[in-house]
């Protein structure tokens, strides 16, 4: 099997096999958001959506999801509201207990962005941009103080009765659609934020990932667990030092036999640039099997569709809010009074625009029965 990818697995090539599940897990993650994207305009004209909302959409809904984690431990269930957030989120703790961080550099979206950016910065500088040691454990510390806090809030301050108000409050039933709002409706604030982070992304490779994403903390704490590490076998190396100049971690491979480092992404970065095959390669089972790039790709896309579809045939995916719910929260947030009172003329008419619609819409499912 790893004689019929070797083409893809040539030193710093954009055709690498995890560049293939990069793309095509980003095209899914497009393609949901586009879906979703339909469903929530069609609600806001007043229009039920002749298809399903897509549970996928809540992968970013982490907080959603580390609630739901702690109701699923205190009762034993997955709760109705956002499960397939929950899901997402174990099928990604599973990764990492097997491939370490390889979510991070085969399966996220951010990461393909940041690949693209980390290739801007080296045709601009030439020279890959490190800092000091001090000031990037103290940077790296940011993304873990981040994950601490939300664990410490959700699972030792709040009891299980706060977090089952929670879970059915508006506010979470409907975070989906506040997330979409974010984007579609972004405040000037939060786009001068996104492009301070892709100046810095651009500047400094990789600086969502290594020092504010908690998501990439949980998993890197989980991956020490890992039954999968990059294993160096002194024996053959040249010491050339291409796996630390080319490893996005920037991690000291040359001073360690096993990378039990947080930072690393099972990216085979490393493995690809050394020209000592023997030297250097990711070994899942405590270092008893030694696997390559296809076979990575393969363990991530089971695990991850495999989740999947036990959560579907579990009844644990689809969200359990109604079409009509999400109707009546649109149409509710959308009125046209203020907390003053006064009537906002472009809201009432969109108002009235909504309620034509929803009229013609239920003439429309009545018609045929009346003939």
């Amino acid at each position: 099997m790893e004689k019929i990818f070797q083409k893809f697995n040539r030193p710093g090539s954009l055709s690498s096999l995890r560049r293939v599940v990069q793309i095509l897990f980003c095209v899914i993650v497009i393609s949901i958001g586009i879906k979703f994207y339909l469903f929530v305009s069609q609600l806001e004209i007043g229009l039920m959506p002749d298809f399903e909302r897509p549970p996928g959409v809540e992968a970013f809904l982490p907080i959603s999801a580390l609630v739901s984690l702690k109701h699923m431990l205190f009762t034993g269930k997955i709760n109705g509201i956002h499960p397939s957030a929950l899901v997402i989120f174990l099928i990604v703790c599973l990764t990492a207990l097997v491939v370490k961080k390889g979510f991070c550099s085969w399966i996220c979206p951010l990461s393909l962005f940041s690949d693209i950016l980390a290739k801007w910065h080296a045709i601009v500088f030439k020279k890959k941009l490190k800092l000091p040691f001090w000031v990037d454990l103290l940077l790296r510390s940011i993304k873990y103080i981040l994950a601490v806090f939300f664990i410490w809030n959700i699972y030792y301050k709040m009891p299980i009765n706060s977090i089952e108000q929670f879970i059915l409050s508006p506010y979470n039933q409907f975070a989906d659609i506040k997330m979409l709002k974010f984007f579609t409706d972004i405040s000037n604030t939060a786009l001068i934020v996104i492009l301070v982070l892709c100046f810095l992304s651009f500047s400094i490779p990789y600086f969502w990932c290594r020092y504010l994403c908690p998501y990439g903390a949980v998993i890197g704490v989980l991956s020490f667990l890992s039954i999968g590490k990059i294993k160096r076998n002194s024996s053959h190396c040249i010491d050339c030092g291409k796996c630390e100049k080319n490893c996005p971690g920037l991690i000291k491979i040359r001073q360690k036999e096993t990378i039990h480092s947080s930072e690393c992404t099972a990216c085979m970065t490393c493995v690809k640039n050394c020209p000592e095959k023997q030297s250097i390669g990711f070994f899942v089972f405590w270092g008893k099997m030694r696997i390559g790039q296809p076979t990575m790709a393969l363990i991530l896309i089971l695990i991850f569709f495999g989740g999947i579809s036990l959560a579907k045939v579990s009844d644990n995916w689809q969200n359990k809010i109604t079409k009509p719910e999400y109707l009546r929260y649109v149409i509710q947030k959308d009125m046209p009074w203020g907390q003053n009172g006064q009537i906002d003329p472009k809201k009432m008419e969109k108002m009235m625009e909504i309620m034509k619609n929803i009229q013609a819409q239920r003439a429309q499912r009545t018609q045929p029965f009346e003939k």
